[in-house]
């Protein structure tokens, strides 16, 4: 026989067989992977056997896992067991094992019984050791093999259940040489475990008469949680009955600067308003302001829009270098003629268009309404 071989599959198999606890879940319900053992009896059938020095007795590993409480697939490692006999003053002992893989079906009976059905294919090794008067020696052929079968299952705990099996393997033949033909029933018993634990049943608690719950300002939030009471009606509110409130920008007009006709420079009588619109956003220093420059239309659109750039840049300048307004408050923009203050074409329109505006953009926090 070869030992070395053998060895080298089942220790294959046992090791794959190690490694699938690994995936099971830690949660604390029963996962879909299982593992086990058995051990049974296996004859051999189409073999003339003298029933003298033959081994029936037959073992396998397994493991498995269950796509639902009814369908799985398991894989598994068997030894077959083996048969003596004698022919043509050849003494013959052969003996079966190999790799399984297929598909169980489980019905689930009352007081933790259940029966399965099975169907695959083993994968196997027949090896044949031959010994005679004058000679010894041995040979080995590998195939596929389906195989068939049927049990009966008792579970001691959710997790620990024996089974009673039967199995019938069809075609476990010598195919290099085409001397052995055969098939094979097995009976057995096997032991498997199931990894996790079944989820507790909840407790039966003693009915427990509850007061009605109020929400006295019909918030949606009973009073017992309500940290804001007489909210108003309107009013969203968070998980504890309190307001939700959002912030709200408004723009805001703080007065105008007026310039010579042609100029872009501020005068010096404009400093104060520069410095009272500093001041207020010193005050309030979440706000932004936008410096918007204006020309009289008088000569070119292009030349107006570059003069209002340049009296908007000016008034923007000095406001960030002389009263230490942060640049990233302040922008600044030329409309040219393209917003006039007044209309016309009249000397009083045209002076009143030449200036900058400073509009202020402002948050204010309001309510979220429903």
């Amino acid at each position: 026989m070869d030992l070395e071989k053998m060895m080298k599959n089942t220790l294959k198999v046992v090791l794959l067989t190690s490694m699938l606890p690994l995936a099971a879940s830690a949660s604390q319900e029963l996962t879909p992977w299982y593992i086990g053992a058995g051990l049974g009896v296996n004859n051999y059938e189409h073999i003339a056997t003298d029933n003298g020095d033959d081994n029936p007795y037959a073992w396998d590993i397994f493991a498995g896992y269950m796509f639902n409480d009814y369908f799985g697939a398991e894989i598994g490692y068997r030894d077959l067991g083996s048969a003596d006999w004698t022919a043509a003053n050849i003494h013959n002992d052969a003996d079966v094992r190999g790799a399984t893989l297929g598909l169980v079906g489980v019905w689930p009976l009352g007081n933790r019984w259940s029966l399965s059905a099975e169907a695959g294919a083993m994968y196997y090794t027949l090896e044949n050791d031959q010994r005679s008067s004058t000679a010894h020696g041995s040979y080995s052929s590998s195939d596929f093999a389906p195989y068939f079968g049927a049990g009966v299952g008792y579970n001691f705990t959710d997790n620990l259940k024996l089974q009673a099996k039967y199995r019938r393997y069809e075609n476990l033949d010598e195919t290099d040489f085409n001397t052995i033909e055969a098939d094979s029933n097995y009976w057995g018993l096997e032991l498997s475990y199931r990894f996790g634990s079944a989820a507790a049943a909840a407790p039966v608690a003693a009915a427990v008469v509850a007061a009605t719950p109020v929400d006295s300002d019909n918030d949606g939030v009973y009073d017992d949680k309500d940290q804001c009471p007489a909210t108003p009606a309107t009013h969203k509110v968070d998980s504890v009955g309190c307001t939700i409130y959002e912030n709200v920008k408004k723009q805001e007009d703080v007065g105008s600067i007026q310039f010579a006709n042609d100029s872009a420079v501020v005068k010096k009588e404009y400093y104060k308003d520069i410095e009272r619109l500093a001041n207020y956003m010193n005050k309030n220093p979440e706000f932004t302001v936008e410096i918007a420059g204006h020309a009289s239309n008088v000569g070119k659109p292009e030349y107006n829009m570059v003069l209002s750039d340049k009296r908007a840049d000016a008034v923007a300048k000095i406001l960030v270098e002389k009263y230490g307004i942060s640049q990233s408050r302040v922008t600044s923009n030329g409309y040219g003629i393209t917003k006039p203050l007044v209309a016309g074409d009249t000397k009083e329109a045209h002076a009143a268009n030449r200036r900058i505006e400073a509009i202020v953009t402002t948050t204010e926090k309001q309510p979220v309404l429903k």
